[in-house]
C-alpha cells in the first residue's frame, strides 16, 4: 500500500468513527491515573551489565521497507494484532491525528500565567534580586522561541534555538507531562501548530488535562492546529523503523512547529540490550531532527541520581536538558520542587537551581527566589 493510500484511508476512517466516539462514556477518562507514571515494569528496563555491544545490535527492529498503515483496532490488541510488517501496527490514532485535521487557522490566544506572589517566594534577607536577561540587547542570527513557562524563559537569554531537540528529566510527580503540555500551549497561543505523542496516557486524558487548565486543547484540535496521538510503547518499538521513516513527512504535511513525546523512557524500556537501545534511540532522535520540528521529550530520572535520565542516553543526544526534582531541607520537614537548566546549545542561560510550583494554571518558576 502506498503512503497516500493509508493516509487517505485513515482520514476516511476517522470521519466514520467520530459518531461512535461521541457516544463513549465520559467518565472513562476520569478513571485514568492523574499523576505522573513510571511506565512499564522495571524488569523490562534493566539491561544485563554483562552484555557486550555487537554490530548486529545496531540494526533497527524492522526493515522499514513498508510504510505505516492503520485500521480501527485498538493499539493494545492481543497476539493476533501484533505488527508483522503487513498488518496495521496501531489504531487509526497515529495517522488520523495528522490526517483528519483541517487546514490550520490563525488565532486562539490563551490566558496569562499565575503569579508566584501567593507562594511567598522572594529574595532572602539582605539579598538583591538576581539580574535578568535583557532581550532587547540580545542579537542573534538564530531564530529562537520561548518555552512558554513563566520564570523559566527569563532564565534563557534570547530563547531556545528553533528546531532544537530538548528533554525534561524528572521523577514521578515532578510535572513532566505538564511541562510538555505547557510547551505546546505556547505554540498554540502564538498561532502555531503542535503534535503531542503520548506513550503513557490516552488521547482523551491528555485533552481533558489540558482543558481543565483552561488551555482549550480540544478546541485547537478541532481547528486543526493540534494533533494528540496515543501509542502503545510495545507496538511503537516493534515498528519504530516505519515510524522513523514516516514521521518527518507526517510532521511536514501537518505543518507542526512543535512536537512532544511523553515519554522516551517507555520506548527505551522496550530494548534489553544496551547497544540496541542506544542505536534505536539515536536513530529515532535523528529522525526528529530531520523533521525540522522543535521537539520536547520527557524522561524518567535515574532512581539513584535525579540529574540523569534512567538509561543515561537521551541527554547526550539532546540540544537542551531541563531537570525537575524534589529538594528537601536538612530537617526533612519540607519538600519543594526545583528546576535547573543543565545545558542549551547556542544559548546563554542561568545555571541556578530555582523553585517552581505546579498549579491549576500549570508550572510557574520563581526566578527571583531561593529554594529555602
Amino acid at each position: 500500500m502506498s503512503d497516500d493510500d493509508w493516509f487517505e484511508r485513515a482520514l476516511r476512517e476517522r470521519d466514520d468513527g467520530e459518531t461512535d466516539a461521541d457516544d463513549a462514556d465520559p467518565d472513562e477518562s476520569e478513571q485514568r491515573d492523574d499523576g505522573e507514571t513510571d511506565g512499564s515494569p522495571e524488569s523490562d528496563a534493566v539491561a544485563d551489565p554483562a552484555d557486550e555491544p555487537s554490530e548486529d545490535d545496531t540494526e533497527t527492529g524492522n526493515s522499514g521497507g513498508e510504510s505505516l498503515s492503520f485500521d480501527d483496532r485498538a493499539p493494545f490488541g492481543g497476539d493476533d494484532d501484533r505488527f508483522d510488517g503487513d498488518d496495521d501496527p496501531f489504531s487509526t490514532d497515529f495517522a488520523t491525528a495528522f490526517e483528519n485535521a483541517p487546514m490550520p487557522d490563525a488565532g486562539g490566544g490563551l490566558g496569562g500565567e499565575q503569579s508566584g506572589d501567593e507562594f511567598g517566594f522572594g529574595p532572602g534577607p539582605g539579598e538583591s534580586e538576581p539580574p535578568s536577561f535583557d532581550d532587547e540587547e540580545f542579537d542573534s542570527d538564530i531564530d529562537r522561541i520561548d518555552i512558554g513557562i513563566e520564570g523559566l524563559d527569563d532564565m534563557i537569554l534570547g530563547g531556545v534555538p528553533e528546531r532544537s531537540l530538548m528533554v525534561t528529566i524528572g521523577s514521578a510527580g515532578t510535572g513532566k507531562t505538564t511541562f510538555g503540555l505547557q510547551f505546546l500551549r505556547k505554540a498554540l497561543e502564538d498561532g502555531d501548530s503542535g503534535v503531542y505523542i503520548t506513550l503513557e496516557e490516552s488521547r482523551e486524558r491528555i485533552l481533558d488535562t489540558a482543558d481543565e487548565k483552561g488551555w482549550d486543547f480540544s478546541k485547537h484540535e478541532a481547528e486543526g492546529r493540534l494533533a494528540v496521538v496515543d501509542l502503545d510503547p510495545v507496538e511503537m518499538a516493534n515498528s519504530l523503523s516505519s515510524i522513523r521513516n514516516d514521521l518527518p513527512r507526517l510532521v511536514e504535511e501537518f505543518g507542526a512547529d512543535r512536537l512532544v513525546l511523553d515519554s522516551v523512557s517507555l520506548l527505551e524500556m522496550m530494548y534489553d540490550h544496551p547497544s540496541k537501545r542506544r542505536s534505536e534511540v539515536f536513530n529515532f532522535t535523528r529522525s526528529l531532527k530531520d523533521a525540522g520540528v522543535t521537539t520536547m521529550l520527557t524522561s524518567e530520572a535515574d532512581q539513584s541520581n535525579p540529574y540523569v535520565s534512567r538509561h543515561g542516553i537521551v541527554e547526550y543526544l539532546s540540544d537542551a536538558v531541563f531537570v525537575l526534582q524534589y529538594v528537601r531541607n536538612d530537617d526533612f520537614r519540607e519538600t519543594r520542587l526545583a528546576i535547573e537548566i543543565q545545558k542549551i546549545r547556542d544559548a546563554n542561560h542561568s545555571r541556578e537551581t530555582k523553585p517552581y510550583e505546579l498549579t491549576n494554571e500549570g508550572i510557574s518558576v520563581y526566578q527571583q527566589a531561593n529554594i529555602f
